[in-house]
């Protein structure tokens, strides 16, 4: 724990002094999605009915946005070689990393959505249900992305090929992120699409620091 913690403040001391990457992503995410009401229409209606939507997509796409350089730039200094060598698991690495990530652009996102949610007409009862779904569902961009960050390490055009890796991957967290605000919009319990998520978070909490870890030896050999 205390090697996590040291390790964490690194990244987010290293994170703090680029903030400007951060910044992009969370304004990305805003002016993306409030250009809709300009090409669908002002009807509230509407714009309530594809809201949810909406704030999923532009979040997914804005998280992307900063994952290509999750390691990229330990490995292109030589940090992550010296991080490979150090008295730490790989693995704990990874999650210091993923849990940085989350809390400088994930985090962010979600403290924006139920502002944006406003202003694209979401019902009042379902904004609770978007911030319990963003919670879940953005660290697991976070831990999904970190595997797709490391198996790019070193290869031209990374941000194509990242953005191949994984939005397959990320569709069903966008699937049942949505039916989850929608349920609630509808006045339908969301818990089951949100425990769905939640499982979702468990599996990447589980896998995604060991399969990374993997893919950033071998690129490290």
């Amino acid at each position: 724990m205390k090697a996590f913690s040291l390790l964490l403040r690194r990244e987010l001391t290293l994170s703090l002094r680029q903030a400007n990457e951060s910044a992009a992503a969370v304004f990305f995410f805003l002016l993306a999605a409030l250009l809709f009401p300009f090409g669908v229409g002002p009807e509230a209606s509407v714009l309530a009915r594809i809201a949810a939507g909406v704030i999923w997509v532009m979040a997914l796409l804005a998280a992307m946005l900063s994952l290509e350089r999750l390691f990229q730039v330990d490995y292109d200094d030589g940090s992550l070689e010296l991080l490979a060598v150090a008295p730490v698991p790989m693995e704990v690495i990874v999650l210091a990393k993923c849990v940085a990530h989350w809390l400088t652009t994930g985090f962010p996102l979600l403290v924006a959505s139920p502002v944006l949610a406003l202003l694209l007409q979401l019902p009042s009862s379902a904004i609770g249900a978007m911030v319990l779904a963003m919670l879940l569902g953005t660290p697991v961009l976070s831990f999904l992305g970190a595997i797709g960050a490391a198996l790019i390490l070193g290869s031209q055009r990374g941000g194509v090929l990242l953005s191949l890796l994984l939005l397959p991957l990320l569709v069903p967290v966008l699937i049942f992120g949505v039916a989850a605000v929608d349920a609630a919009a509808m006045g339908l319990d969301p818990t089951p699409r949100l425990s769905v998520l939640g499982g979702f978070l468990v599996l990447a909490l589980a896998f995604s620091p060991w399969v990374s870890a993997v893919a950033i030896r071998q690129a490290l050999e």
